[in-house]
């Protein structure tokens, strides 16, 4: 069965369709779109021997024009500006115009750098989402953020540029890795834990199976998840307001991310250890102890792996540059009951520094 919803955005509706069949349908649906126009295929090389490449290859073929394959690395290294360079050239050399397509096919680092490329060559040409990772089918792939890594930070520059359409199938997850699997549910415990208490209680409730991979189990967990962002983005569209609740944990997340090198740490593990920062500093601004308790259990049945040892001050100065920061510092997400949480929550900054130190300790995070 294929779920279907729609995300309303200021330039149109961007289609949904989970489940097994969705990029076969979802290019049927848009046949009448596609047919005849220039449609590049970006992708990174491993990602080719995936189930459903070659189906989603010939489905793009058969639709008058063979779809042109672009490669970029894989992972975080393809969120480079001189990828995103090299990507406007292929496509302005490949004669790419207004009304050619780009299809992301991979994980969320190839859909924020195709995106990001398909946003600004020609000043905007249409895209669609094929994600192929838990965590791009849950999260990354959903809401219109497009956008590279800088040195100094992570995804510093992008921009909004709705997709068309995301086509998640869940096959085409049957050899992804298990710390994959753990990584793409930490953003899924994020959404449950500050928006959406019904998708925390089926995530806790059969966690070890999706841990193990059980498709099964993860249907519903994945088209519920989409929905929970979906719905925020439509009621803030460019992170003004609620929207920020999704940014729970990301902002030390980003930080150790960039600290410890891009692709050294699983974005979803680095978000992890945010949310254990965050939900520490929750705890002490009026979190429900109940709620905080059993969101702590959830991420220690997660298994995080541990982190290295950082240095306080160069991860403040991270945070400091972070793409939400503000001139008046740093606006905390925070949880609050179960399914609730805050954000804009403004904190001294001396506190933050002595609780991240006790946080940390001696190369390890400290017990929440």
């Amino acid at each position: 069965m294929i779920e279907t919803f729609e995300l309303r955005h200021a330039r149109g509706t961007t289609r949904h369709l989970y489940g097994a069949g969705a990029v076969e349908a979802g290019l049927a649906e848009l046949a009448p779109r596609l047919a005849g126009k220039g449609v590049f295929l970006v992708t990174a090389g491993p990602l080719r021997r995936l189930p459903g490449f070659d189906a989603l290859r010939a489905a793009l073929d058969g639709l008058g024009a063979p779809a042109q394959v672009l490669e970029v690395p894989d992972g975080e290294a393809a969120k480079r500006a001189t990828e995103l360079e090299r990507l406007w050239r292929q496509l302005a050399g490949l004669g790419g115009r207004r009304d050619s397509f780009v299809v992301a096919f991979g994980g969320g680092s190839v859909s924020d750098l195709a995106g990001f490329a398909a946003a600004s060559f020609l000043r905007g040409v249409a895209w669609i989402a094929v994600p192929t990772t838990l965590l791009a089918q849950v999260d990354a792939a959903i809401g219109g953020k497009t956008g590279i890594d800088l040195p100094e930070a992570k995804n510093a520059v992008g921009a909004f540029h709705h997709p068309l359409a995301v086509l998640a199938d869940p096959r085409v997850l049957a050899t992804l890795p298990a710390g994959q699997w753990r990584s793409g549910l930490v953003e899924v415990v994020k959404k449950g834990a500050v928006l959406d208490r019904a998708l925390f209680e089926r995530v806790e409730a059969d966690l070890d199976r999706l841990l193990a991979g059980d498709f099964e189990a993860a249907k519903p967990v994945l088209a519920a998840s989409a929905r929970a962002k979906a719905r925020l983005v439509e009621e803030d569209p460019e992170e003004s307001g609620a929207r920020k609740l999704l940014n729970f944990g990301h902002t030390l997340g980003h930080a150790i991310e960039a600290e410890v090198g891009y692709g050294n740490l699983l974005h979803g593990d680095a978000v992890g250890h945010g949310l254990r920062f965050a939900l520490r500093l929750s705890r002490a601004e009026g979190c429900d102890p109940a709620a905080a308790d059993r969101i702590a259990r959830m991420l220690d049945r997660l298994g995080l792996p541990a982190l290295p040892e950082l240095d306080v001050d160069s991860l403040l100065e991270r945070m400091s540059r972070d793409k939400k920061a503000r001139a008046e510092g740093i606006g905390w997400v925070l949880a609050g009951a179960l399914g609730e949480g805050r954000y804009d929550v403004r904190l001294p900054a001396d506190r933050i520094r002595a609780e991240l130190f006790e946080f940390l300790g001696p190369g390890a995070p400290a017990p929440l």
